[in-house]
């Protein structure tokens, strides 16, 4: 399958998140991480089957560079919990270093502070090499001390 064909992007791109759609699905499907890191999150097509087993919670979201789509995340949206839980996020290889991943993450706080009775959010990472914990540490994250399925979790308080 070819990736689709987009405009270039930037550093300076504007950054959005935006539901997934039958019309941008395909996109979304193509976005990959660059080999080294599969063995660090889901594709897209588990994500989004995963979310709709789970549609009481499950928010997710494409992530824009302008009209360009580069990434993807998934939360766990349960108002009736303080904890929330950034269940996916994944930039395709293209896109990284672009500081998109940072700028999704902003735009995922101002939407968490929104929810009720938001206090924190959690992410889990898998330790070892090419490991996002330095990007979720950067963000404010801290390391729990505890283990989910093998990977290490983490905590930011709003």
């Amino acid at each position: 399958m070819s990736h689709l064909e987009f405009p270039p992007v930037t550093p300076d791109s504007a950054v959005s998140l935006r539901e997934v759609t039958r019309e941008n699905l395909k996109a979304v499907l193509q976005l990959k991480v660059a080999p080294s890191q599969e063995h660090l999150v889901a594709d897209n097509a588990t994500s989004i089957a995963q979310a709709h087993f789970y549609p009481e919670i499950a928010w997710f979201r494409a992530i824009y560079a302008d009209e360009t789509p580069v990434g993807f995340m998934l939360l766990s949206d349960n108002p009736s919990k303080p904890r929330y839980y950034l269940w996916r996020l994944m930039l395709d290889a293209r896109y990284q270093k672009f500081g998109f991943g940072k700028k999704a993450m902003e735009l995922l706080f101002e939407y968490v502070r929104s929810r009720p009775n938001a206090t924190e959010l959690y992410v889990s990472c898998v330790p070892g090499e090419g490991s996002p914990q330095g990007f979720y540490e950067k963000l404010g994250f801290v390391a729990t001390g505890e283990m989910e399925d093998d990977e290490i979790a983490l905590r930011r308080e709003f």
